[in-house]
């Protein structure tokens, strides 16, 4: 699962070795940061994974973590919050996301348009 917030990205997975934990995987280490505040663990390096950094966290307060985050919702422009939260450079990489997930809209979009 991806998760963006107004504080970061995360993707969070179940790895067959650890099956207890949700694995919560981030590129830069800030984004990890609120959740294992929360959760009261740390930030484990991995220099070698497709992410570098990791925090192993229980899943009721990963589910926990997640559910405050949507609760926190107080803003009508997801990238503009993130540029104050984040800034500018963070945002750039929400919109190369932003402009990837074009390709997955779906044909009726152009019947949208017409109406």
């Amino acid at each position: 699962m991806w998760v963006f917030t107004s504080t970061g990205f995360v993707s969070a997975v179940r790895k067959n070795d650890r099956p207890d934990v949700v694995t919560v995987r981030s590129r830069d280490r800030k984004s990890l940061e609120p959740l294992t505040t929360k959760a009261g663990v740390d930030i484990k390096i991995s220099p070698f994974g497709d992410y570098p950094y990791r925090a192993f966290i229980k899943p009721d307060l990963f589910t926990e973590w997640v559910a405050e985050q949507a609760s926190a919702i107080d803003y009508d422009n997801f990238k503009n919050q993130v540029a104050r939260t984040r800034g500018y450079g963070f945002v750039q990489s929400l919109h190369n996301v932003w402009v990837a997930m074009l390709g997955a809209e779906d044909a009726s979009r152009a019947e949208l348009k017409n109406m």
